[in-house]
């Protein structure tokens, strides 16, 4: 019988929490992988993400009914209930299916950088909504962060893609609807757990593939070869259910700073899956701009600031 991480000794339980950050990282970033394999059969992003919430619904949905009846747990007032809707539908849901249309015109590993800007997009927003004024040193770490990402498109545009500025525009909108679901969510999350949290609002994002879907009336676009019913389900399961869960438990370990940045080793697991499954080359402009992103990223994180995001999450 497993030992609760309250139970475990200091250096086991931080050993135990970067484990499960680490793969939690890693499998969230496989989601591009999955996505861009299933592309080659010819399904289009609105039934991928179908198939996708058709897998992980059933956890999300149980999780958000237990966590909701164990002892102590407040009960949701009316707004917070719309809050969630809100956060579900036009943040995770809509960075969710801006990310998936952009992944069929850009690369794996551009789509993972673009998506890894989302705190400074928390900056911006807190500066916007909470008048929070950033230090020199977090426009510095921007500087560098866009500075990384404007290499690797560069590089994309050379290697000849034509749609690489659409579907860069496209995961950038998506890290915009992700930095909000970050930024106005925290304060349901203090509230009422990030396990919790996280189960009513991902149900309510898989509902509203489903519900896209449905309105689109073509449900013979379901009807997938197995291998991309398989690989659906490796996105829904594998990168969506598990690094989810994998997270909040990490997090409870080691602390939302230090599992931010452990993070960070998702864009560069990406670039190696991509080169491994997809055959997306590794050029020196990638690597050079995955550096400087990396490097802004971890500054943002480590600033001393109330404008520096409290990260509950990774990049879906």
């Amino acid at each position: 019988m497993l030992l609760s991480h309250r139970h475990m000794d200091p250096l086991g339980r931080t050993l135990a929490g970067t484990l499960m950050v680490l793969l939690s990282a890693i499998c969230f970033s496989a989601k591009a992988i999955f996505a861009k394999l299933a592309y080659r059969h010819g399904v289009d992003a609105l039934s991928l993400l179908a198939l996708r919430a058709s897998f992980a619904l059933p956890f999300f949905a149980v999780t958000a009914i237990v966590t909701g009846r164990q002892a102590g747990a407040l009960v949701l007032t009316r707004r917070e209930r719309l809050e969630l809707f809100a956060l579900g539908s036009a943040g995770y849901y809509l960075a969710s299916y801006l990310d998936f249309v952009g992944l069929q015109y850009i690369s794996a590993g551009l789509e993972r950088l673009i998506l890894f800007l989302y705190p400074t997009l928390v900056i911006a927003l807190n500066v916007v909504f909470h008048r929070e004024r950033p230090t020199g040193k977090l426009f510095e770490a921007v500087l560098l962060s866009y500075g990384g990402v404007g290499l690797v498109v560069w590089n994309d545009r050379v290697s000849g893609s034509s749609d690489v500025a659409l579907g860069s525009l496209l995961v950038f909108a998506s890290a915009v609807a992700y930095a909000g679901y970050i930024a106005f969510g925290q304060k349901l999350i203090l509230r009422h757990g990030s396990t919790r949290v996280t189960g009513h609002i991902l149900t309510v994002t898989c509902l509203c593939a489903l519900a896209q879907f449905t309105l689109r009336f073509d449900f013979a676009k379901l009807r997938q070869p197995p291998q991309v019913v398989g690989l659906a389900a490796a996105t829904g399961l594998l990168a969506t259910v598990i690094p989810a869960f994998l997270l909040t438990a990490g997090m409870k370990r080691l602390g939302t700073s230090k599992a931010s940045l452990l993070g960070t080793i998702g864009p560069v697991s990406t670039l190696f899956f991509a080169a491994w499954f997809l055959d997306e080359p590794i050029t020196l402009l990638q690597v050079a701009g995955s550096a400087l992103v990396l490097l802004g990223i971890l500054r943002v994180s480590q600033a001393k600031n109330p404008a520096a995001p409290r990260v509950s999450t990774l990049p879906e």
